[in-house]
């Protein structure tokens, strides 16, 4: 989601004329429509790996959606479409066949939805030139980087502390797992806390599905040790919590390509175990450039504690990792991406929708 409103900004449009097609479950439609964005959402569900029981409702649903797909466009009558993944954006491409369309891959190995995608656009925007070798038509590829979203960057570190309430004096850990959260990782965080917070203090994102546990837990900790931890179920300002940090734990999603270089804040990175390979890819592509270190998610409880306190207490192996985060910053992705959106829209001709 993030990118997509990050090169909405870039491209400066009215409001009235961008529409934001997407689900209509999760996050996605509180955080378009907090931006005042206007959104329709469609039916779609995912087809691979589902099982038959639940197939034949499934591709239902992606007819319905095609259908009300087809219905936006008459209505709305965009001149580009900008994809960014995910099945809910199958219906829309199908129906808009005949229509510009561009597609931003923001994972360095696409998933089968984005593979399925990249079918229809007449363009693709890659995180990286790693990403080419997934795709057999290199005419439709450009390597823009990842739009980093709108004012994550307007923090200075000593403003950032003093929103957390922390001092310059020590160290500052970041520990993320996502929207929703990451529950190894929250779990191994609570049992090295008493420790940590002896030496480091700790900005904790964790997510909504723990967050009544991680509250309980914060009411056990010390007057003294409290000074030093800060938790939040979510965070509208993380661009505050990155930079105050001198090191993030977190999972390896596509965002990690794009903020982290930004702020050439290393990271110790768990991808997500569970589904495709697409986190360990990304993690990877990190650590193979010295700017991350990659922790199992199955060592996080045996490890967690002391590949922190090695990291953060070598400010010279930190250095060398920030210089080679920095290094992969791309701060105008966005602007890049809307350049190509304008070319394809053919905005003297038209009336400049998207």
């Amino acid at each position: 989601m993030y990118p997509a409103v990050t090169v909405l900004e870039a491209l400066g449009l009215d409001k009235e004329s961008v529409l934001w097609v997407g689900s209509r479950s999760g996050m996605e439609e509180a955080l378009v429509m907090r931006r005042e964005i206007p959104y329709k959402a469609i039916p779609a569900a995912g087809v691979h790996g589902v099982g038959l029981r639940r197939l034949p409702g499934n591709i239902w649903k992606l007819l319905r959606g095609v259908l009300s797909s087809l219905r936006i466009l008459r209505e709305f009558k965009p001149d580009v479409l900008l994809f960014t993944g995910g099945y809910v954006a199958f219906p829309m491409a199908v129906a808009a066949l005949r229509r510009p369309s561009l597609l931003y891959v923001p994972d360095i190995e696409p998933g089968l939805a984005l593979k399925t995608l990249a079918k229809f656009a007449d363009k693709i925007a890659l995180t990286t030139e790693t990403s080419a070798a997934y795709f057999p038509n290199p005419s439709k590829l450009t390597v823009t980087g990842y739009p980093v979203r709108p004012g994550l960057t307007d923090w200075s570190r000593a403003d950032a502390l003093e929103y957390f309430g922390f001092g310059a004096g020590l160290p500052t850990l970041a520990v993320a797992g996502g929207s929703k959260g990451a529950r190894s990782i929250n779990t191994a965080l609570m049992k090295t806390l008493p420790q940590l917070l002896e030496k480091i203090q700790v900005i904790h994102l964790t997510g909504h599905l723990d967050w009544e546990v991680i509250e309980a837990n914060a009411q056990t900790l010390s007057p003294e040790q409290s000074k030093h931890y800060q938790a939040f179920p979510y965070l509208h300002e993380m661009g505050a919590a990155l930079a105050a940090a001198d090191l993030i734990v977190s999972r390896a999603g596509a965002s990690t390509l794009g903020e982290y270089p930004m702020f050439g804040l290393p990271a110790i990175l768990v991808p997500y175990p569970y589904a495709w390979r697409y986190q360990k890819v990304n993690a990877s592509y990190l650590a193979d450039r010295g700017a991350a270190v990659i922790l199992r998610d199955e060592d996080l409880e045996s490890d967690l504690l002391d590949q922190i306190l090695s990291l953060i207490s070598d400010r010279e192996r930190l250095s060398r990792m920030s210089r080679a985060m920095a290094a992969l910053s791309t701060p105008d992705a966005a602007h890049k991406i809307a350049e190509m959106i304008t070319e394809m829209a053919d905005v003297p001709e038209r009336d400049g929708r998207a």
